[in-house]
């Protein structure tokens, strides 16, 4: 898959599951769980415990679209992408990890909060930026940062949840991660609930 493409399908996948777990095995059940039921852009955590063998597993579902999150260094971007990691994200900006994003025509999604930042990942072929943490922003965020910078797409990522996602997107996001809301819902009120969850996400995105 090219990058144009996981591009293309984040954007009309609209939401990103971003997840840590403690374990690998509650990890894989909440995946397959949000998968199966339509959420089925996965960035799994580096620091969920076996994070690479989760992400190789996943990877094999012709129904998903898994990427690696947490990455801080060109190394494990690419044993991510050698395991099956179909884009690359990252707290802040590196740009080794872009250098070698961009070698394997992977997406690299770096953490921004400034106008600063946001340029010099752009000069490093960046084209999917991620606000982060959103929750030091309103929607609004989006059309200010894309006034001087119009080329960029964003991404935010924190804070955010079935009531304000719609919020985000109207606003012109990318696409929007959703993370501890997912692990919550599992942990506290079963599967079920998890299924109706990502039943009403879906259907007010």
């Amino acid at each position: 898959m090219k990058s144009s493409e996981t591009m293309k399908a984040i954007q009309q996948g609209q939401h990103i599951a971003v997840m840590r777990t403690d374990d690998a095995q509650s990890f894989l059940d909440i995946a397959n769980t949000i998968i199966d039921k339509g959420l089925h852009i996965i960035e799994v955590t580096l620091t969920t415990p076996q994070a690479i063998d989760i992400i190789s597993d996943l990877a094999k579902r012709e129904d998903a679209l898994i990427g690696a999150g947490t990455v801080l260094d060109s190394v494990s971007a690419r044993t991510a992408i050698l395991n099956g990691a179909k884009f690359i994200v990252s707290p802040s900006f590196d740009k080794e990890t872009a250098k070698i994003a961009n070698l394997y025509d992977v997406p690299y999604i770096p953490g921004c909060m400034t106008v600063k930042e946001m340029v010099e990942s752009l000069r490093y072929g960046c084209k999917l930026l991620k606000l982060f943490p959103a929750t030091q922003f309103s929607p609004k965020a989006i059309k200010d940062f894309k006034g001087p910078l119009p080329q960029i797409e964003i991404v935010p990522t924190g804070g955010i949840g079935k009531d304000n996602q719609k919020d985000w997107l109207d606003a012109g996001s990318f696409a929007v991660g959703i993370g501890s809301e997912i692990t919550k819902i599992y942990q506290q009120q079963g599967k079920a609930a998890l299924e109706q969850y990502v039943a009403e996400l879906k259907s007010e995105g």
